[in-house]
């Protein structure tokens, strides 16, 4: 069970203030939320596989192939900033 001791304290770790009347409404809220968890808890799962993500999910991206990348030249042809054959940044700093 979450006390108001803890909603104090988890309010202090985010650095925001909570009046009493938030601190009990954080607090029976919190309490809701582990009462849930504690009925799920409950259900048998035995023969429940566990899953990652509940809808099915195909990986879309392409075939990792080494292709012929852009020159130095091309890369640098749409910029004023360079120096060195490289970007030239802002310092930072």
């Amino acid at each position: 069970m979450i006390t108001k001791e803890d909603v104090e304290h988890i309010g202090w770790l985010a650095r925001i203030d909570i009046n009493e009347q938030e601190t009990v409404e954080y607090m029976e809220k919190l309490n809701s939320v582990l009462e849930y968890f504690g009925q799920l808890d409950e259900l048998p799962t035995e023969d429940v596989a566990p899953t990652y993500h509940v809808a099915e999910i195909h990986n879309v991206f392409r075939e990792d192939v080494v292709e012929e990348c852009l020159s130095q030249e091309t890369v640098l042809a749409n910029t004023e900033h360079k120096q060195d054959g490289t970007f030239r940044v802002p310092k930072i700093g």
